[in-house]
């Protein structure tokens, strides 16, 4: 006998990674809609693909809204055939999906009340992917004002994100923004093979990330701007950061440089790119100083332009000691070099500076 699929809100039923108690969760949207964002842990097997959601918005507009849904109809009972003699091919009776679609309504009802008169144990989350986005954003609402936030603060190449690594192989909790943004958050930071997430699917991320917090413990974040490359920091965890306590991770310009250069090895080797990223800094700097760069960059002397770089570029438009964006440093760290156990080190340092300064805010 057939159940109805039951409706559930989210997030009940859901644990931090999207899958709580269920089998699978199913996301029916297109692959553009999935693409852009999604529950973190869900499946993408749509009932329509963006060309015939496309197709059948035309008929809609052009036709009737009847011919539509018929049209509609066929297409989504075929790929759910299709779906049902692949994906679900070798689902046992005890099989339990979570499914959602836009809105919770009929894309998701068509493949959840099909797998449901199949005998399976199918949930739908009541107002679709529309409902989890509402979460997200309220979970930012509420959630950042009560975060232990440490800030990492410090100038360029000072290694802020290798501490931030150690710390949470440490077992520390903290933000990762740049990783999860895929940007290093300069003028240098993106990466055209591994593109940026869009902003909804960063959100996410974040959201992960905070869903899993103890928000009784100290959460170590990096100091950004609001904007990391073309990702907009979510504004109540922006206004929270500036506002936490900051603890500066200072390393001399010499050991910064020899670090920057390893770690954007992406880009030597390549003048052209590097050129073409030089160009956007001509409004900050002389045409001399810009052509010594390019100069540096055709030798290979990638040393000697990144610290000029870090020198008169990056040092000279950042203040670590209170910009307006962020607390002037209540403590500090050193990273003589970025060596494993140098960063280990100022690791180890920071859980019990930290947890000093978020005694103390």
């Amino acid at each position: 006998m057939s159940r109805f699929p039951e409706k559930i809100p989210f997030p009940t039923g859901l644990g931090t990674a999207g899958i709580g108690k269920y089998d699978e969760v199913i996301d029916v949207r297109s692959p553009s809609e999935f693409l852009e964002d999604h529950i973190s842990g869900a499946i993408n097997l749509p009932v329509l693909d963006d060309e015939e959601r496309a197709q059948v918005g035309t008929t809609y507009k052009r036709v009737s809204s009847f011919d539509a849904r018929k049209e509609g109809a066929a297409l989504v009972t075929k790929n759910i055939s299709a779906h049902l003699q692949s994906h679900f091919a070798d689902k046992p009776k005890d099989y339990q999906p979570l499914v959602y679609c836009w809105r919770g309504g009929q894309r998701s009802g068509s493949l959840a009340t099909v797998l449901s008169d199949i005998g399976w144990n199918v949930h739908l989350i009541e107002g679709g992917y529309k409902s989890y986005r509402s979460h997200v954003l309220e979970t930012f609402e509420t959630a950042a004002k009560q975060l232990k936030l440490v800030v990492l603060n410090g100038y360029t190449g000072a290694g802020k994100t290798l501490v931030l690594k150690a710390l949470e192989k440490m077992g520390a909790q903290i933000l990762e923004l740049e990783g999860m943004a895929n940007h290093k958050g300069s003028v240098f930071g993106g990466d055209p093979d591994f593109p940026q997430p869009a902003q909804k699917r960063f959100e996410s991320l974040i959201y992960d990330s905070m869903s899993g917090f103890d928000l009784e413990k100290i959460v170590f974040v990096e100091a950004e701007s609001a904007k990391i490359g073309r990702l907009n920091l979510p504004n109540p965890l922006w206004q929270r950061m500036k506002t936490a306590p900051v603890i500066e991770v200072f390393s001399p310009l010499s050991a910064r440089a020899t670090y920057l250069t390893a770690d954007y090895e992406e880009w030597i080797g390549d003048p052209g790119r590097i050129e073409a990223t030089l160009d956007r800094l001509t409004g900050f700097h002389s045409g001399e100083r810009i052509a010594h760069w390019k100069a540096l960059s055709r030798e290979a002397k990638w040393h000697e332009l990144v610290s000029g770089l870090l020198e008169f570029h990056y040092d000279e438009r950042y203040t670590v000691g209170g910009s307006g964006h962020f607390e002037a440093p209540v403590e500090r760290v050193d990273l003589n070099d970025h060596s494993t156990e140098e960063v280990e080190k100022a690791a180890e340092e920071l859980v019990r500076k930290g947890e000093a300064v978020a005694a103390n805010p």
